[in-house]
């Protein structure tokens, strides 16, 4: 996996857009609200995202992953290299982060942007 690649499956997602904050993470956002962000200064390259409050103990402590920080009480994880993650494994995770984070929207921002 590489950035583009992560950048392609955040921007297939339905009204999704896409900004630098930060001076160097690429953040994707849905209804102004983050659901992937993409450290763009380090090597390797690393990722955050949200995760079910299930998952996160487990993946969180798996080797390569951790608490995301200032983020990890919403039940974000930080991959510390994205290669640590599969393409198929991206695709479940960027998705089910994006619906995670669609699903708080207020009724009336869903329906502004037509999700």
């Amino acid at each position: 996996m590489n950035i583009e690649a992560l950048q392609q499956l955040c921007k297939s997602l339905p009204a999704v857009t896409e900004d630098i904050k930060w001076e160097h993470d690429l953040c994707f956002c849905i209804g102004g609200k983050m659901f992937c962000v993409i450290g763009l200064n380090q090597t390797p390259t690393s990722a955050s995202f949200k995760v079910l409050e299930e998952e996160f103990d487990e993946l969180s402590t798996r080797n390569g992953f951790k608490p995301a920080p200032y983020v990890a009480r919403y039940k974000w994880v930080l991959a510390e290299d994205i290669n640590n993650l599969s393409p198929a494994q991206w695709q479940h995770y960027v998705t089910q982060s994006y619906t995670l984070v669609k699903d708080k929207l207020p009724a009336k921002v869903r329906k502004e942007l037509n999700i």
